[in-house]
């Protein structure tokens, strides 16, 4: 693992190295990114990085300096063997009063880049019953204030699940704490809409792109109950590609289904292609 903050390499990623006034500590004022590396080089990188500068902007804490970020990146990946592995790209408001006003000391900058565990090609969801609103102020925003993810997640975990799912304020399937969710019925491969309230993932867009000329895929809006009687289920999202749903909550489902395989294909030869697509 190596640590990149500022313009500067960190010796550690222990190192005492920010402001205990840091807003993005004190109220979890910033955005973030996660990013996938295969074969030691970022996966879609521009698409991350652009999506940083909306979430930023959104939240209204400025533009980010990308040109810096990039260097992050390629700082904390020399020398490190990393066949598979993960970037956290973190920008919060820097450092800043304990309430929530900002300061004005301009912001703060990491990358962290670590090797780790590819998912499998299989796992198993829980619903939840907190729902995401779709017409908050962080609505479509990428930030660190996850505290009601993590949550869900544990919740998720009690029950053998390794990604809670919830609705949103209309009882509409949303999307899952860090992934998008598609399903199947018959043949056509369904995902809800951005309106709907879920981060407008890379993945989930690479997805509709590479699946439009060979697989009936829509975005529509449906009832979280539409999950108990899909055909497949599938999580897509940066680390996770695209991930069969062997369970949801109690009920089998089967995993991988012949559409998700199909997705699993296409999404396989189109990101050996080009790892900025």
């Amino acid at each position: 693992m190596k640590t990149w903050l500022n313009g500067h390499l960190l010796q550690s990623p222990g190192e005492p190295s920010i402001s205990a006034l840091d807003h993005g500590m004190i109220v979890g004022d910033g955005v973030f990114e996660t990013i996938k590396i295969e074969a030691g080089e970022p996966f879609a990188l521009t698409r991350h990085l652009a999506r940083l500068v909306r979430s930023a902007e959104g939240l209204g804490i400025g533009k980010p300096d990308i040109a810096a970020i990039r260097e992050g990146v390629a700082a904390t990946i020399e020398g490190q063997e990393l066949p598979f592995g993960r970037i956290r790209v973190t920008v919060t408001s820097g450092p800043g009063p304990l309430g929530s006003p900002r300061g004005s000391d301009g912001l703060t900058q990491v990358v962290i880049t670590e090797p780790c565990d590819r998912p499998p090609s299989v796992s198993a969801i829980a619903t939840v019953p907190w729902p995401r609103n779709e017409r908050g102020a962080l609505a479509g925003l990428k930030t660190t204030s996850y505290a009601e993810n993590a949550l869900m997640v544990e919740h998720a975990i009690a029950r053998g699940g390794s990604e809670a799912v919830m609705p949103n304020t209309a009882g509409d399937l949303c999307e899952g704490t860090g992934s998008n969710i598609f399903y199947v019925i018959g043949e056509q491969l369904i995902t809800p809409t951005l309106s709907a309230g879920p981060l407008a993932g890379v993945t989930r867009a690479l997805v509709l792109e590479w699946c439009a000329g060979e697989l009936d895929v829509v975005e529509r809006d449906a009832p979280i109950e539409v999950l108990d009687t899909a055909d497949e289920v599938i999580l897509v999202g940066t680390t996770r590609d695209v991930q069969g749903i062997s369970r949801v909550d109690g009920r089998e489902v089967a995993a991988p289904g012949p559409v998700t395989q199909r997705a699993q294909e296409i999404w396989a030869r189109e990101a050996a292609k080009n790892v900025d697509p």
